[in-house]
């Protein structure tokens, strides 16, 4: 099974919390969906596509299949940060905050979400589609949250070293389940 990890362009908020929230994307959105599609194996038949709930997802992932049924699925949305969502990372007590930094796989925000929540949800996730494998290529349209989670299944990485893996704004990273195994074919491309 080929597996591609793709996060959702550029937004037009900047500095502020938004896991969970709706956020407008940035008018780079045709270039940034032109720059991606070009990134994408050319003529794959038979994509299986989903996409996190989040508008900036689902745009992303009709612009880029828009003759394929996408399917949304809630494991793919980005991390609950809870009391924080939509609020500026600067406004945030330190109270909170630091903890949660010193500590983000076990720490939630308040109200929100731990990343070994998160983690959780994406194994599942990657055990569903590996136990029913698609006939061509599986995209899963989502949020660096997400692929960096499943860049730590594939690579077998604790958690605590998920933000060493750069994630950029529509960037692509390929995985290959073969043998039994995850081959990491490309990251952040």
């Amino acid at each position: 099974m080929d597996l591609y990890l793709i996060r959702h362009t550029a937004v037009a908020v900047a500095g502020r919390c938004y896991g969970h929230t709706d956020v407008p994307l940035a008018d780079t959105f045709a270039a940034e969906a032109a720059q991606l599609r070009a990134k994408l194996p050319d003529g794959a038949p038979g994509w299986r596509v989903l996409s996190s709930p989040a508008a900036r997802c689902c745009r992303l992932a009709e612009n880029l299949w828009p003759e394929t049924a996408i399917a949304e699925d809630v494991r793919l949305r980005e991390l609950h940060f809870g009391a924080w969502e939509n609020r500026p990372w600067a406004d945030l007590p330190p109270d909170e905050l630091n903890p949660w930094m010193a500590d983000f796989v076990a720490q939630a925000p308040p109200g929100g979400e731990a990343f070994e929540h998160l983690h959780e949800r994406t194994g599942a996730l990657l055990a569903e589609l590996l136990a029913a494998p698609a006939a061509g290529p599986v995209a899963l349209v989502t949020h660096a949250g997400i692929v960096r989670s499943l860049l730590c299944h594939a690579l077998e990485l604790p958690l605590a070293q998920a933000f060493q893996v750069a994630v950029d704004f529509a960037s692509v990273s390929g995985l290959r389940h073969q043998h039994g195994r995850w081959e990491v074919r490309f990251v952040n491309r």
